[in-house]
């Protein structure tokens, strides 16, 4: 495909980020991105809060500020329209939150319902954060557990425990804001967040752009409350077994690996965590800075070497 170009797009399709970034002047760059999908739980409100994070963390995993958002809606006429006004209640929530502006949005008749928004953010060129910039030594944290794609999968099944709901909940409406701004002030290169591709869909963009090997511990990644259970009662949604197909090939198992906790690395993730590669040096800074912001890292891995190679799987890093 022929896609157009200049010099002034910082960050396109090539270095496989969920944002574009375009270059205005030394000072500032534009951030886009979009991003809208199906409700995954029953309350509008909250649906709406979960589709606004999910959008607008893709500004913070590039290091940006949200700053102009407008709606993307798909609603059936024949539906309550006080249905979709909670869902666009609980959007507008998140954009204030994060301190950006809604300026307008477009609505489709469609059978089923959908909500998002497309995003522009503000950054300062010389410190974006993007997926290609990983290099070796750096280690890999992850600033939420992984799990509502399974627990989502469990509440449409009308078997997911209440406080799992909640913990899910919570996690998929929590902004990236503050993790956003303590790995900017540690001097963070290489990041993403974890949505629909999962753990591994992402961490793979992360290694093909940045052209570099890396290892991931799979007993050290996070999980949701019942989130292994769920996946061993095989509620796993149609996006994990995607996710492992488009990976075939590209992923080397070091060690047996729990069947389930396995699955859960494939697993679509909404409004997910950010993944961020800290460099050598700057790890301490880095745990300081996360642990005043009140954000809880795991390490889940290192880079380790130039050229990329399938992604090693191990249970523990090696002694």
């Amino acid at each position: 495909m022929d896609l157009p170009n200049d010099p002034s797009l910082l960050v396109g399709l090539h270095t496989r980020d969920d944002a574009g970034v375009y270059k205005l002047s030394d000072e500032h760059a534009l951030i886009q991105t979009l991003d809208f999908f199906t409700p995954m739980v029953d309350d509008p409100y909250v649906f709406g809060q979960i589709a606004a994070t999910n959008a607008i963390n893709d500004v913070y995993a590039m290091g940006g500020r949200p700053l102009l958002t407008m709606n993307v809606v798909c609603f059936p006429q024949c539906e309550d329209m006080a249905v979709l006004g909670k869902i666009l209640e609980g959007g507008l929530s998140k954009i204030k939150e994060a301190g950006a502006l809604l300026v307008g949005g477009h609505s489709v008749d469609d059978n089923e319902p959908k909500y998002g928004l497309a995003v522009t953010g503000l950054i300062d060129p010389q410190q974006i954060i993007s997926n290609s910039a990983a290099r070796p030594g750096d280690l890999l944290y992850l600033s939420k557990p992984l799990g509502n794609g399974v627990i989502t999968t469990a509440i449409k099944a009308e078997m997911a425990a209440s406080g799992d709901i909640e913990e899910a909940v919570g996690w998929m409406t929590t902004l990236n804001k503050a993790a956003s701004e303590a790995m900017q002030q540690c001097g963070i290169k290489a990041a993403t967040d974890i949505t629909g591709f999962g753990f591994l869909g992402h961490l793979y963009e992360m290694a093909v752009a940045s052209d570099v090997a890396v290892e991931v511990y799979a007993q050290m990644v996070p999980l949701m409350s019942g989130s292994l259970g769920y996946a061993g009662m095989g509620l796993i949604p149609a996006g994990a077994y995607n996710n492992r197909d488009y990976l075939q090939g590209k992923i080397s198992y070091h060690d047996e690996i729990d069947p389930d906790r396995r699955e859960l690395l494939f697993c679509p993730e909404t409004a997910g965590g950010l993944l961020m590669a800290v460099p050598t040096g700057q790890e301490q800074d880095f745990l300081r800075r996360m642990a005043e912001s009140r954000i809880k890292v795991s390490l889940v891995g290192r880079v380790l070497a130039e050229r990329f190679a399938p992604i090693s799987i191990l249970n523990q890093p090696r002694a």
